[in-house]
């Protein structure tokens, strides 16, 4: 069976829900719940329940929290990579409102302590995986390590640059066959490079032939898939790599959704688009996207993160 490994961060996701989410020195009253999350862990349960098997490589504090996510992985028959960590395993507090809108704070924890060396130490796992997936809430030398590890094994190195806040350097850049941002991490990128940045709507908001462009500056090697919300995704690819489309650029609409919770729904996305590429290696990437984005959708119906993936096969 195709592999995706995911390498990331687990969180406890604490989440308050209100009407509304409060201003600088509001106190409002609302519900609150618990739950698995952080951006690895909600792709890599995204990947396996799209139909994937999937591998995660991680940093758990030997708390609670740990044992929430060994219990969790085992349950979604995950392959749990995990380097120890004297540290409490990593946190977040969300904040979420009547209309699905959330605000997020993170402390890392244990993540920050996976490193480059226990990521090399996982070679038999890159070995088995067609898609290797990671993000920016763990440290930098250890995803450099996990897209060098996909290059050199012949996998799909798949960077999602999240958070926004998070340092991009060019050489995770230019490991990477696909980037995935959402509009704020596009222009942050692309201010960070020296290069133009979108202004006023947002990137989702410029023609199709300059957006490309931005993509082509961004990432002139290989796949750009724009992530813009409620619009959909707009997809960029380089021209000798189309990755069996026609095109070089195109757009993919929005699936329908009833909105409940929009906590995770990128890492559902991230997911499911890794667990289609690894699964059906020869379809066009258009049919990639579009399963990435029904999956997505789907996941929003439900509140939480990872506990909202929805159970699906490719």
């Amino acid at each position: 069976m195709p592999r995706v490994l995911v390498a990331g961060s687990f969180n406890v996701d604490h989440v308050w829900t209100a009407a509304r989410l409060p201003h600088p020195g509001e106190t409002l009253g609302g519900r609150y719940a618990t739950g698995p999350g952080g951006k690895g862990f909600n792709q890599a349960v995204a990947a396996r329940r799209a139909g994937a098997d999937t591998t995660f490589v991680c940093a758990l504090g030997g708390d609670a929290g740990g044992e929430l996510a060994r219990d969790l992985a085992r349950g979604d028959g995950i392959d749990l990579r995990e380097a120890p960590s004297a540290a409490p395993t990593g946190t977040a507090g969300i904040y979420l409102d009547e209309a699905g809108n959330n605000s997020i704070v993170i402390g890392a924890g244990a993540n920050a302590d996976l490193t480059a060396d226990f990521v090399a130490a996982q070679a038999d796992a890159f070995a088995d995986a067609a898609v290797v997936l990671v993000q920016l809430e763990s440290p930098a030398p250890a995803i450099l390590a996990a897209l060098q590890r996909a290059r050199a094994g012949g996998a799909l190195a798949m960077l999602n640059p999240a958070p926004a806040n998070a340092e991009v350097g060019a050489e995770l850049l230019a490991t990477s066959d696909i980037v995935t941002p959402n509009e704020t991490e596009f222009a942050g990128l692309l201010e960070r490079r020296g290069g133009r940045s979108p202004s006023g709507a947002g990137a989702g908001a410029l023609p199709d032939a300059q957006l490309h462009a931005l993509c082509r500056e961004l990432l002139p090697h290989g796949t750009v898939v724009l992530t813009l919300g409620g619009a959909g995704c707009f997809v960029s690819h380089a021209d000798d790599r189309r990755r069996g489309d026609a095109g070089s650029c195109y757009r993919v609409a929005a699936a329908p959704a009833t909105v409940v919770d929009t906590t995770g729904a990128g890492d559902a996305f991230n997911g499911a688009l890794a667990a289609s590429l690894a699964l059906r290696p020869t379809a066009p990437f258009a049919a990639h996207v579009d399963f990435a984005t029904r999956y997505a959708a789907a996941s929003t119906e439900r509140e939480g993160a990872a506990a909202a993936m929805p159970r699906l096969t490719a």
